[in-house]
């Protein structure tokens, strides 16, 4: 009998884990003002979205409809791409370094180059104002404080950046790791397509990974995935994403279509 029980609840635990996760698009935008959208970033604060139209050098501010506030919030940028916001400042990635954008007054206050970098690509900031940025061919991810300087290295594709207390989670070409304060690399979750963008936390070591060919991957506690949404064949795509806990809702750039994409996750 004592047996049987703990069987079932081995199989419980294990059917919990492996529980199936789906999307329920929402909404689309527009596909006339965006041009490229690479990344968007919901910022809780204002309750709206900032997207990264990198073909045409903007950012676009947008509500949680879909529907444009500012098409041209942030113009004369060079090829914007990541962005992360805090503490009423606004980083983007642009050409070789990082912009930083006056949210109140949607103007450049500053830019932070970064020597030797190979392709800059996406932006994480932590709770002590440190800046993370990925550099997808130099498989490297640079820290900037004062000034710029090499973080953590030998990840090829380095590419979306995600904090989390004291922990920067990263997309590689095919996986997703974790360093820790003392930079120590591990492991989450591998085995993904090629071409890996975002990633976004659900839950306790639950995430949402994108890869910018149009697959949506869904990375359970115990490391096993789940494609949510694959559209390869349409060509949709599934760039740089960007989630809001309170509504469970996941913000898909279309870098293909010049859309976002929203679905509530279940």
């Amino acid at each position: 009998m004592k047996k049987i029980l703990l069987s079932g609840i081995a199989v419980l635990t294990c059917t919990t884990l492996m529980a199936q996760h789906s999307l329920e698009k929402l909404w689309q935008s527009d596909s006339l003002t965006l041009r490229s959208p690479e990344s968007v970033l919901y910022d809780a604060r204002s309750n709206s979205l900032y997207v990264s139209s990198m073909g045409s050098g903007t950012i676009v501010h947008m509500g949680i409809d879909g529907k444009t506030i500012k098409a041209d919030w942030v113009t004369g940028l060079r090829g914007n791409m990541g962005s992360a916001i805090y503490n009423g400042l606004l980083y983007t990635k642009e050409g070789a370094g990082v912009a930083v954008i006056d949210v109140e007054k949607a103007t450049v206050v500053k830019r932070i180059p970064i020597e030797g970098a190979g392709m800059l690509n996406d932006l994480a900031v932590d709770a002590k104002w440190i800046i993370y940025v990925s550099d997808t061919r130099g498989g490297k991810v640079y820290r900037i404080e004062d000034k710029a300087t090499i973080y953590v290295e030998n990840l090829p594709g380095a590419n979306g950046l995600l904090t989390a207390g004291a922990d920067l989670y990263i997309i590689t070409s095919n996986s997703l790791v974790k360093a820790n304060a003392n930079k120590e690399i591990t492991k989450i979750a591998d085995g993904f397509d090629n071409g890996m963008d975002g990633v976004v936390m659900i839950g306790d070591n639950e995430f949402i990974v994108s890869n910018y060919q149009g697959i949506l991957y869904y990375v359970n506690p115990n490391s096993t995935k789940q494609i949510l949404l694959d559209t390869r064949a349409s060509r949709i795509g599934a760039n740089d994403i960007s989630y809001d806990s309170k509504s469970k809702t996941l913000f898909v750039p279309s870098f293909f279509t010049n859309r976002i994409i929203a679905y509530k996750v279940k």
